[in-house]
């Protein structure tokens, strides 16, 4: 059953990672400038991001297999009318109408196993679904991009609208929710349950979970999902495949960095310190990344990059541990909903940024690697400032 599920997460993970691969045909195609692109990479997280609110209030009603089944229907037919898009308009139409399917995915595959695996393997086997989950950016390096090549950006829309469809029928027919104990206590209304996030909201800790939430997984995907292409072929004129080499090689390193940080788990007394250092030694790749211009190292500097992210698996155990279990799956889609709307915004930004950059005569992805490790350091900063759980504190 969890397999079913990280199909639909993998699938996920290759529509947020599509647009470095896409972009030269899509700057082609439709003129879009830096920031057209970034705003077109960044409409995915924003829908995922604001969606989770409601995903988090479906599952807590309807459960999560009916909530996944109701609303992934849309990243199929997003994916389709990207494929047919005459108009950048119809192309972000089609990016909103993905990210809202696709928001259910990576939170009922979290939730299942907060409630079916016991807490102190929580963070090892979240961390290989994250690395299960990669197997979407897989798809997005080497393969989509001889695709894209070969047949075009749309005929990896297409595809992944076919694997959509497949997975599907795979939740539907495979997944259903073991009983829980909680089972026999009745449901809560739509009010009620949007109220219990309100709540968790109103805990000082939830904050800095929120903050470190939106920098973290934000910093890595804006580089991988968006920049990476673009800069290689920018400043050292790799082709469109030799790029998606790179990315399928740094996509390898994401799928198995989550689950080998998730082992090493040092536990609620030590893991805060444990993830702000990683934090920080991720900045720093972004820093060096910003002025180194040999192709070489850039490229050794991008399999780092890959390998550090790990740690997000730690931040998944952090906020499983700092919240009673009943508050759970609320707490976990408030993580996940603050992660892509970090995601989303950060792409985002970074468009604007390079795009103020070039009209300035400035490199624009040196600007983009420095905005990306100063926000990753404020918000890193923000984490470790912020109280921690008074769960965590007796801990």
């Amino acid at each position: 059953m969890l397999l079913c599920l990280l199909s639909a997460f993998a699938l996920s993970q290759a529509f947020r990672s599509v647009t470095s691969i896409m972009a030269d045909g899509l700057r082609r195609d439709f003129g879009l400038s830096a920031q057209s692109l970034g705003s077109f990479a960044g409409l995915f997280g924003l829908s995922f991001g604001v969606a989770q609110l409601l995903v988090g209030v479906g599952m807590d009603i309807y459960g999560l297999r009916r909530t996944a089944l109701s609303i992934f229907p849309l990243a199929i037919i997003g994916a389709a009318l990207s494929a047919l898009a005459g108009s950048y308009g119809a192309l972000m139409l089609g990016q909103l109408l993905i990210g809202v399917g696709c928001a259910p995915m990576f939170l009922a595959s979290t939730v299942f196993i907060s409630r079916h695996f016991p807490i102190d393997r929580f963070a090892f086997i979240s961390g290989i679904g994250m690395g299960v989950g990669g197997l979407g950016l897989l798809f997005t390096g080497t393969p989509l991009a001889w695709l894209v090549q070969h047949q075009g950006w749309r005929s990896g829309f297409a595809l992944l609208a076919g694997l959509c469809a497949l997975s599907w029928v795979l939740i539907f027919w495979r997944v259903h929710e073991p009983p829980l104990a909680s089972d026999a206590v009745p449901r809560p209304g739509f009010a009620q349950a949007l109220k219990g996030f309100g709540s968790l909201l109103l805990l000082p800790h939830t904050w800095g979970i929120v903050l470190i939430g939106m920098v973290g997984y934000a910093s890595f995907l804006t580089v991988r999902g968006l920049w990476l292409s673009p800069m290689l072929m920018d400043r050292y004129g790799f082709s469109l495949v030799a790029t998606g080499n790179v990315a399928l090689v740094v996509s390898v390193i994401a799928l198995f960095a989550p689950s080998v940080f998730g082992r090493l788990d040092p536990g609620p007394a030590r893991r805060r310190r444990r993830i702000v250092t990683f934090a920080l030694a991720q900045a720093t790749i972004f820093v060096l990344m910003a002025f180194v211009h040999q192709a070489a190292a850039n490229v050794a500097l991008i399999f780092l990059m890959g390998i550090f992210w790990g740690y997000g698996a730690l931040l998944y155990a952090e906020v499983r541990a700092s919240y009673p279990s009943e508050t759970t799956g609320r707490a976990l889609s408030i993580y996940t909903m603050a992660m892509f709307l970090g995601a989303g915004l950060m792409q985002s930004l970074s468009g604007v940024v390079a795009g103020v950059a070039e009209r300035h005569g400035v490199e624009p992805h040196r600007v983009v690697m420095l905005m990306v490790a100063g926000m990753l350091l404020a918000g890193c900063l923000a984490y470790r400032g912020l109280p921690k759980s008074p769960l965590l504190r007796r801990a």
